[in-house]
């Protein structure tokens, strides 16, 4: 069955990346959760997806220039809407402890694509293992080097490349570096590529997922798992309770697909 997690929670309906987002996702019926971690100043993994803390709270500069003090000063709810005003940015930490009690699966993304944070991996890596988290885990990201140096730490922990355009034979790319699963941009995901993916056993993951043809497009191809803003959409799809769309897109590529 095709897994649905939910791309830093419930984003759609909650301020991305909070307990609010989580906890939502969670009771809309999310197989996983998929969240970003950077680091403090001070060497903290904390959540949040971009460099700055500026689009996502009420405070402006670097991640990497706060101290877990400074950043959990921050609202990180209320650019989303007075309702969440007491959401604060979470700590790896926290997080683990709360997702630890669930059943809930967790994609990590490290977003060290464009920083560089010292031990980044080994800090988040030690983290899971703490909480017991490990064969629940998966690892992403943009900066391949970094699965790689994961990779190292462990031969059997899930690691998944992160792109957004093509690649030539992604599944050979992936089994280079040790990866047997692959998050994909969605739209990259070619019939003939996907085909080729799953014939040659790795994993697929499309990110973001979001239009309900789509989904149902993804769901029909039977994906591992499927990262969306609206879990509660791709449950209800999975569960047979919005009827498949008719529209251009879907029938030209249901149609390269029994090619």
């Amino acid at each position: 069955m095709t897994k649905i997690f939910g791309h830093r929670g419930a984003s759609k309906v909650c301020p991305e990346n909070t307990m609010a987002a989580y906890t939502r996702a969670y009771e809309m019926g999310a197989d996983g959760l998929e969240i970003d971690v950077h680091l403090t100043s001070d060497g903290i993994p904390v959540i949040i997806h971009d460099d700055t803390v500026k689009r996502t709270t009420n405070g402006k500069g670097y991640v990497k220039h706060f101290t877990l003090a400074e950043i959990k000063q921050l609202d990180a709810g209320s650019w989303f809407s007075s309702a969440f005003q007491h959401e604060r940015i979470l700590t790896l930490e926290e997080f683990l402890q709360w997702i630890c009690r669930t059943p809930l699966l967790l994609n990590i993304e490290l977003k060290n694509n464009k920083v560089h944070y010292e031990d980044l991996e080994k800090k988040v890596y030690s983290l899971v293992n703490a909480y017991g988290m490990k064969e629940r885990t998966i690892y992403s990201s943009f900066n391949h080097y970094s699965l790689v140096q994961l990779r190292s730490m462990d031969p059997y922990i899930d690691i998944a490349p992160l792109y957004s355009s093509a690649i030539y034979e992604p599944w050979n790319y992936a089994k280079s570096m040790g990866a047997l699963s692959v998050h994909p941009q969605f739209k990259s995901l070619h019939p003939i590529i996907l085909e080729s993916l799953q014939e040659h056993g790795i994993r697929v993951r499309p990110y973001t997922v979001n239009q309900e043809k789509w989904l149902h497009y993804f769901l029909d191809w039977q994906v591992d798992a499927i990262i969306t803003d609206t879990p509660d959409v791709a449950v209800a799809i999975r569960n047979g309770e919005i009827p498949e769309p008719k529209g251009f897109i879907l029938e030209v590529y249901n149609k390269m697909k029994k090619k």
